[in-house]
């Protein structure tokens, strides 16, 4: 007598089920802990029905990566909604505050994206990139419209290297119209703002720093009086 199948469980939008069970792993035990085969346990279905959606571990990390930056994209898009374009400094600092709350309220989906690599995953740039550049791309804007009225400082006075020429006009290139020195401010912003993001997060601040919610609004408020100072 042969034995019974084994019983499966049908799950409803199971491409969906796949990466929200992932997601859970990786806050568990870390991105490079993730696999397939856990995840159809998880799931109480076949490992061939995890391989319909996704191939392989890394195709569902690539898929992961870029819900990841869409999300993030999104959250940033729709903090500026309410604000008139005329207000720069106000929509600098809602875009600063949902960066922070979006990476406070979805840690292992931001340190997957800007974090430790996982061991031998490369991610498709063709299929990345596009996505990642969104939520930088909000911030471009936000900075080229205060640019454009003359409410950005921008030190331009510091000429940059060829160096960093080239690498900017490549970008300006791929992206298209925007000034140098606003995208290089881009970059400058996005660095210190993801660099106290990463030691919250990451819980790198010393022990005396007790809250580091304030320790990063305060520096927002600085990059906005830096930039964007209400006396131009």
């Amino acid at each position: 007598m042969s034995p019974r199948p084994k019983r499966t469980t049908q799950v409803r939008n199971l491409q969906e089920a796949i990466k929200e069970t992932a997601w859970k792993q990786i806050a568990e035990f870390g991105a490079a802990a993730l696999a397939l085969r856990a995840i159809a346990r998880e799931l109480k279905i076949t490992a061939p029905a995890i391989y319909n959606y996704f191939p392989n571990r890394d195709a569902l990390v690539t898929a992961l990566i870029v819900d990841a930056f869409a999300s993030l994209a999104d959250a940033q898009l729709e903090s500026l909604t309410a604000i008139p374009e005329q207000d720069h400094a106000e929509r600098l600092r809602a875009l600063g505050c949902a960066y922070h709350s979006w990476a406070v309220a979805y840690p292992e989906r931001y340190q997957l994206i800007f974090g430790t690599p996982i061991a031998g995953y490369i991610a498709p740039e063709e299929i990345t990139m596009p996505v990642a550049a969104r939520s930088l791309a909000i911030l471009v804007g936000v900075l080229q419209s205060a640019h454009a009225v003359g409410k950005l400082r921008t030190d331009a006075a510091y000429e940059m290297s060829p160096q960093l020429k080239a690498m900017i006009g490549t970008w300006q290139q791929a992206r298209g119209p925007a000034d140098e020195q606003v995208l290089f401010l881009a970059l400058v912003i996005w660095g210190q703002v993801h660099g106290l993001v990463s030691a919250e997060i990451g819980h790198q601040f010393p022990p005396f720093i007790t809250d580091a919610d304030e320790v990063y609004f305060h520096a927002l408020e600085l990059l906005i009086a830096q930039y964007i100072p209400e006396a131009i």
